[in-house]
């Protein structure tokens, strides 16, 4: 359990830890992180008369994870933040092991939050906390402001779910179609099949049981699902666990990707197409998307993985781990999703540097920059920098690789046809790299000991443009 008081009381003692985080070279310039601690999944996110809230999944106190809270940012521009305390608590018997994911979902004024309390129990010493031992509950709360809420109110508890589920029923997300409000829910079932489960209500209050979607043999959990429509498509982003590697593809340990699904929602007909990964990096996770009052869906994802045999030593050391990646507008075509990041980023820009391919010299410009690559022809190329990191393509394959710098990422990779254009995003210890115009994304951690020392070798020649960043700028608001 972690109440505001208790919160409070233990961040008085935290002074000098809040230095040491801060004082790390590593610490990103222009990305969501944790003050100090843990940082996982984007939580809550909504806009509301102009103003962005982004909530996250938060431990304080542990860099390693630890019972979670939502931290809380907000923005008008995503150039300027405020930091404000914890939204919500692990305070009340049906969240005690930690307020665990949800969404927001915003309508007459109202904002409305649905997550999942974790309970895990201690009584006795034969858990599995697989099917047994663990409550996920699902918990409703309203706000007006994104700062204050309402009690907590119970609206399912695992006695709810359908009968043949584990314990593992989470991470709520609502969508309305035709009046009628639809809650979804990544589940695990007793036989450890991936499913999401579709609640229905016509009140965001009373919720009955509605569908199931699965895909047989597609991991043991969903997490995480997001179900939106975009640009006339309907979509289901989800973070299957359990799939098995198959070559260039499935090579994190648990995937993040989407299927466009045909759904009709009166006979229940479902058709999903072949799951895509969203982000062929080694840090995607857990993403979360909303519509802003401009029409734009925004998503952030999850800078992270969780288990993997990789890892942030050098942050973790600093007494802080994680961070979101930047936030990416959302675009549809034939069943595909883009992202590239907003066009608010852009007012990051300082300095900049244009030359052709063939004149490339490093600028050296660092430590962040935003460098935009355009190829007259798709011919192989490779790009280097920090010494150890490459990226390249041999007319077939796009791989991204590392050595020292990746503490333990090695390669990703991805069969691609031509290469039109590249947008590389480097923060001080993360890449995010945009091909063909977001038709895929490579997002990574990774902890350089030297300077950039950028090279191209292509026999294309083409365009570079190398934008020097600002930093965000971020104010206390506790």
């Amino acid at each position: 359990m972690m109440t505001k008081e208790m919160y409070k009381k233990k961040m008085e003692k935290e002074c000098e830890q809040k230095r040491i985080v801060e004082s790390d070279p590593y610490r990103l310039k222009f990305h969501i992180q944790p003050p100090m601690g843990w940082l996982n999944d984007p939580n809550g996110l909504f806009e509301k008369d102009g103003i962005f809230h982004i909530y996250y999944q938060y431990s304080p106190f542990e860099p390693q994870g630890g019972t979670k809270l939502w931290g809380h940012y907000t923005t008008e521009d995503f150039i300027e933040f405020k930091e404000h305390e914890p939204f919500l608590f692990a305070d009340w018997r049906y969240d005690e092991r930690g307020v665990y994911s949800g969404s927001a979902f915003v309508e007459d004024g109202t904002i409305h939050y649905f997550y999942t309390g974790n309970v895990k129990l201690f009584d006795r010493d034969d858990y599995d906390y697989c099917n047994n031992g663990r409550e996920q509950n699902t918990i409703h709360i309203t706000s007006l402001d994104g700062f204050s809420h309402s009690e907590k109110q119970l609206i399912m508890t695992d006695r709810d779910y359908p009968a043949d589920m584990s314990c593992h029923v989470r991470d709520p997300k609502i969508f309305k179609k035709s009046g009628i409000y639809y809650m979804v829910l990544g589940g695990r079932d007793v036989n450890s099949h991936g499913c999401l489960l579709i609640y229905r209500s016509e009140d965001l209050e009373n919720w009955e049981e509605f569908d199931r979607l699965s895909i047989p043999d597609f991991g043991y959990m969903w997490e995480c699902p997001d179900l939106f429509e975009l640009d006339g498509e309907l979509f289901l982003v989800f973070s299957p666990q359990g799939l098995e590697e198959d070559g260039l593809n499935n090579r994190n340990i648990y995937q993040t990707g989407y299927c466009k699904l045909d759904y009709d929602f009166q006979t229940k007909q479902c058709t999903f197409s072949k799951f895509q990964e969203l982000d062929r990096g080694f840090d995607y996770y857990a993403p979360q998307s909303f519509e802003d009052e401009q029409g734009r869906r925004i998503q952030f994802g999850w800078m992270g993985m969780g288990d993997a045999t990789y890892t942030n030593e050098p942050t973790i050391e600093k007494g802080w781990q994680h961070a979101f990646t930047l936030p990416r507008q959302l675009h549809a075509e034939n069943g595909h999703i883009y992202q590239m990041p907003i066009e608010e980023l852009k007012n990051l820009r300082d300095k900049t540097y244009r030359s052709t391919i063939g004149d490339f010299k490093d600028p050296n410009f660092g430590p962040c920059i935003e460098w935009d690559i355009q190829f007259d022809e798709s011919v192989p190329f490779t790009i280097k920098m920090y010494g150890d990191i490459e990226i390249s393509y041999d007319g077939k394959l796009l791989k991204m690789s590392m050595a020292e710098s990746g503490y333990g990422r090695d390669w990703r990779a991805i069969e691609i046809d031509q290469i039109k254009d590249l947008k590389i995003m480097l923060d001080t210890s993360s890449i995010e790299m945009f091909v063909n115009n977001g038709w895929t994304v490579f997002s990574s951690r990774m902890y350089p000991k030297t300077a950039m020392n950028l090279s191209i070798e292509s026999a294309s020649e083409g365009t570079v443009a190398i934008h020097s960043l600002d930093s965000v700028k971020i104010e206390n608001n506790e």
